[in-house]
């Protein structure tokens, strides 16, 4: 039984190509040359030049809230090599998503349920003709996308192959012994707030007063449900609008107060109670009256 051509009508688009140059406008302008119908969504384009990871976990904390459509994905260091071009259907067909066989884009599948088919993007006829093979989000991946959105169906862009030939997304797992936890920092957003790979229901035996070490750096800091229970200067162990556990610092930076980057171990543990603060009462002068 041949399956109905679907038709999308969204591109979202993340790379690592930056805003300082041409790279991402070429590649909207060569979809809307194809399918000038279609809106391209900018997920990011501030992904750290061939950090694979980072994008992927960027990939996977959007899936769920792009519109279904085609997700066009570059962050490609292995451009011009022998990774493979892909094409990754999931949801039987609700969306698409188009990128470098890398790791990219495995994150972001798992997050919504698996493939249910892919391809190999070999066919030339989906293809701008190119003087060189470096930059594939305009030959390959832009040409892709656009023609799945006006109805191509994906056996037609290329050589079908098994959905467990993927290349899997290295996503750290934390490590628990006793009473410690070993996480690692997923993502530090703009604001210098640290996600780390745990899951609330790890941290919550450890109580509400925890001992964070980064390197050489410790510091104390306390569960809390929202920033604005912070004191000044004062780090928090929060639930994040993802479902993660993230170190934050109230009108401050956590990853500048325990000097730790992405990919940095973190470890957590049950801290002490606050220190109570003493208090040196002043003896009465004989001439005070009561």
């Amino acid at each position: 039984m041949t399956r109905a051509a679907l038709r999308y009508d969204t591109i979202s688009f993340l790379s690592d190509y930056g805003l300082g140059d041409e790279f991402v406008g070429v590649v909207k302008s060569v979809v809307r040359s194809i399918a000038p119908e279609v809106a391209v969504i900018d997920v990011t384009h501030d992904i750290a030049p061939h950090d694979v990871r980072a994008g992927g976990l960027a990939l996977a904390r959007s899936a769920q809230y792009l519109v279904p459509g085609v997700v066009l994905a570059v962050v490609d260091p292995g451009v011009g090599g022998a990774r493979r071009a892909v094409a990754v259907e999931v949801g039987d067909g609700t969306s698409v998503l188009v990128g470098p066989d890398n790791g990219l884009l495995a994150p972001a599948v798992a997050m919504v349920g698996g493939a249910s088919r892919a391809v190999e993007l070999t066919a030339e006829h989906y293809r701008l003709p190119s003087p060189g093979p470096t930059f594939a989000g305009r030959d390959v991946f832009a040409p892709s996308a656009a023609h799945l959105c006006l109805g191509a169906d994906l056996a037609d862009l290329g050589t079908p192959i098994p959905v467990h030939s993927l290349t899997p997304g290295m996503v750290p797992v934390s490590r628990v012994d006793g009473d410690r936890i070993y996480a690692e920092v997923l993502w530090i957003d703009r604001f210098g707030n640290l996600q780390l790979n745990l899951d609330p229901a790890e941290v919550e035996p450890l109580g509400d007063a925890l001992r964070l070490t980064a390197g050489d750096v410790g510091r104390n800091a306390h569960r809390a449900s929202s920033f604005s229970e912070l004191g000044s200067s004062e780090l928090g162990v929060l639930v994040d609008s993802y479902g993660l556990v993230v170190v934050a610092l109230n009108r401050g930076s956590a990853a500048l107060e325990l000097n730790c980057r992405e990919g940095d171990s973190i470890t957590v543990e049950p801290g002490g109670p606050a220190p109570a603060t003493p208090v040196h009462l002043q003896p009465k002068r004989s001439d005070e009256t009561a």
